[in-house]
């Protein structure tokens, strides 16, 4: 299926994201959401064209301080803004997981998407749950993968992990590529082991990209001020399935659990096997569960999915 060139989305409030596309944009669109620190490609274009392939109009982009994406300046956060924020409520964040929220639509909006199926992974499920309170007319199918609903008796993280995620910044490629690494050893399903040469790729792909560590924290610190969703996804009435591995040690299996116990009639699958990655092993599993939640919502008329678009789209160029 057709995989158009990478552009940037000019949106209302300033702020620019890059997102490719594949498909027919006739289709019905699903607009997938990356999480922390991950930029677009971390959605496999394999991945993408799959869904496509069933009749789908796949759309992936950079979240603000990602890759291509408006990296938020002015705004520095500190470590210790994040202890801070950890153990205490109350904390000035750059910005929300509500604005995170609002970018993805402000995305639809500029490529005149009426209504989307939208599915989000870790950070990236936060966002597509908030879409789905805040926006529920923007939004036809929810898949929520290890993520959490932000209450933090559930979906916490092994503690053993926090030097990965506060490590020092990497000052060249060859550091950044060591660390990655480490980090998906860290993180990556057990079951399902990377393969090493494709891992690298990937690492090499996303520093050209442009990695921000200060983005990083920004981000972290969106999450770690969250509000608790729970009572608010208990509104949301599209077909939804929350997918969690259950050797997730990055978000622990608690934080889907608790996710598909709050949406009414959610489909919750748990996988052996899999922790906080998207091993190619299981794609066919991930990818019929996306489609078959999409199929189950209610069809969308021309007339309601499409608006006008609002502006022009242009390459994506450096940051």
């Amino acid at each position: 299926m057709a995989h158009d060139a990478e552009r940037i989305a000019r949106l209302p409030t300033g702020l620019e994201l890059a997102y490719d596309t594949f498909g027919d944009p006739a289709d019905p669109a699903i607009l997938l959401i990356m999480g922390l620190s991950g930029p677009l490609n971390w959605w496999d274009v394999a991945f993408c064209e799959q869904l496509s392939g069933n009749g789908f109009y796949v759309i992936r982009y950079d979240n603000r301080d990602v890759g291509h994406s408006t990296v938020v300046r002015g705004a520095n956060v500190r470590r210790a803004d994040l202890v801070r924020a950890f153990v205490a409520k109350g904390a000035r964040v750059p910005y929300s997981m509500s604005e995170l929220a609002a970018d993805g639509i402000g995305l639809l909006d500029h490529l005149g998407i009426e209504q989307a199926h939208v599915t989000g992974i870790s950070m990236g499920g936060m966002i597509a749950q908030t879409i789905a309170i805040e926006h529920p007319e923007r939004v036809l199918s929810l898949v929520s993968m290890m993520s959490t609903t932000g209450r933090r008796s559930v979906g916490w993280q092994d503690p053993r992990l926090l030097r990965h995620l506060l490590a020092s910044s990497p000052r060249n490629l060859e550091q950044y590529l060591r660390r990655a690494e480490r980090t998906w050893s860290a993180i990556g399903s057990p079951g399902y082991p990377l393969d090493p040469v494709e891992s690298r790729k990937r690492a090499a792909e996303t520093y050209e990209r442009g990695v921000d560590p200060a983005g990083t924290l920004r981000q972290l610190l969106a999450i770690l001020t969250q509000p608790d969703r729970t009572e608010r996804l208990r509104s949301v009435s599209v077909p939804t399935l929350v997918v969690h591995g259950l050797d997730d040690r990055l978000v622990h299996v608690s934080g889907g659990k608790a996710t598909a116990r709050a949406v009414p009639g959610a489909e919750l699958m748990l996988i052996s096997g899999m922790a906080h990655d998207l091993p190619t092993e299981l794609w066919p599993t991930l990818i019929d569960g996306i489609i078959r939640t999409a199929r189950s919502a209610k069809p969308v008329t021309e007339v309601s999915r499409r608006r006008p678009s609002a502006r022009p789209a242009r390459r994506a160029g450096t940051r």
